[in-house]
């Protein structure tokens, strides 16, 4: 974890009583919710900066950063990485409104696919890139994506991220959650300065960033 995301991990832990830091685990019978909704698993570096752009899709109703992937129960941002978990967000959608297939072109603009050490600034297996399915459509869609993707060759490099069946989920502390809303200041400084933006703008271009939701 890069050092200034560790200093301001810990005053968070500081200022932040542990009452407040407690996990939900959410196992695979959660996934699918009521009402016709959907639910999405994506796994792209740093949950800070995969909810905004999720979040702003219409038909999105809600994300929640999380870990998952792992084999140890109720992991917290404390040891999530020890347990084999990597971070996450679920997204949860309205097919009516918007498809998996829009969703993975989000996802695809956030990441960089061709990293298999990490994301940006941030390395080790924890912030690896990941799609998690949960059914058989979403597993032929997200292969169809990331192969049309890869034809593309818009990354100048193989696609590594792989595709992986849905594993139990565990909601992050509420902290985490919409980091980006709750503190704009740090969230900023940190974005700024793990390379995450400079690349996307690289690849997809100063006005195709701004296209984005």
């Amino acid at each position: 974890m890069p050092v200034f995301k560790r200093l301001m991990m810990l005053l968070i832990a500081v200022l932040v009583p542990w009452s407040a830091m407690a996990v939900e685990p959410i196992t695979a019978k959660d996934m699918m919710k009521p009402g016709g909704n959907e639910v999405a698993i994506f796994a792209g570096g740093c949950f800070w900066c995969m909810e905004k752009p999720f979040e702003q899709v219409p038909g999105v109703s809600a994300v929640i950063s999380g870990y998952s992937g792992g084999k140890s129960t109720n992991p917290t941002y404390r040891n999530y990485a020890r347990g084999g978990h990597i971070e996450v967000v679920k997204v949860i959608f309205d097919p009516e409104q918007v498809s998996y297939d829009k969703l993975l072109d989000v996802f695809w603009r956030q990441i960089d696919p061709t990293d298999s050490g990490g994301q940006f600034v941030d390395r080790g297996h924890e912030y690896t890139s990941a799609i998690f399915y949960l059914n058989e459509s979403q597993h032929k869609t997200a292969i169809a994506s990331k192969k049309r993707m890869d034809e593309s060759a818009v990354f100048g490099a193989p696609i590594i991220t792989p595709v992986r069946p849905a594993s139990p989920f565990y909601a992050a502390e509420e902290y985490h959650q919409d980091y980006y809303r709750k503190s704009s200041l740090r969230y900023w400084y940190y974005r700024s300065r793990s390379g995450r933006d400079d690349y996307l703008e690289r690849i997809w271009g100063r006005e195709a960033m701004k296209e984005q939701p």
